[in-house]
């Protein structure tokens, strides 16, 4: 067998990409999933910053589930100190290499999701700080509203092309 290097490379080779007022970028920083035990309740947005860094997102994933979305890459020592703030009631996993996210940004970008996406991001309805688990196309994602014309999709990193792909094919007519 031939010894080969194990080589580091994002899941998406692109540049941030503008159609017209339409932003597609894939911010770097660190993906960490919380996994609840029966009847833990997500934490709050105030005890995350003192240990993951300035204004981490928390995300809903599911029941008894949440993502914490940082903009900076956290180190295994930081991420152990969470872990250890949140034990016993939730346990820390850093999907980061196992998970890709994209930022959709721009006035037109409710009207791009739309495209692929079967909810109404109306923002009565899906409010900034809302985030789901969903279908864009036929990839499983969760997206999250961050302002009022913004978006981040969280994605298994297997399928970032491909949804990279099918989002820039869903921006081509603003640009």
């Amino acid at each position: 067998m031939r010894d080969s290097a194990l080589m580091r490379r994002p899941a998406v080779a692109s540049e941030p990409v503008r159609c017209g007022d339409l932003l597609l970028e894939a911010p770097g920083g660190s993906i960490l999933q919380l996994l609840g035990k029966a009847g833990a309740t997500p934490p709050s947005d105030m005890s995350l910053p003192e240990v993951a860094g300035a204004s981490p997102g928390l995300r809903n994933a599911g029941p008894g589930q949440w993502f914490v979305v940082t903009d900076r890459e956290l180190t295994g020592p930081e991420i152990d100190a969470l872990a250890a703030r949140l034990a016993p009631s939730l346990h820390v996993v850093d999907q980061s290499s196992g998970r890709f996210r994209i930022r959709v940004s721009g006035a037109p970008s409710r009207r791009m999701l739309a495209k692929g996406v079967a909810l109404d991001l109306h923002p009565e309805r899906f409010p900034v700080g809302t985030a789901t688990s969903t279908l864009v196309g036929q990839i499983g994602t969760n997206l999250a509203r961050t302002g009022q014309d913004s978006f981040e999709l969280l994605v298994l990193r297997g399928f970032a092309q491909s949804l990279w792909d099918d989002l820039l094919l869903m921006s081509r007519e603003f640009g």
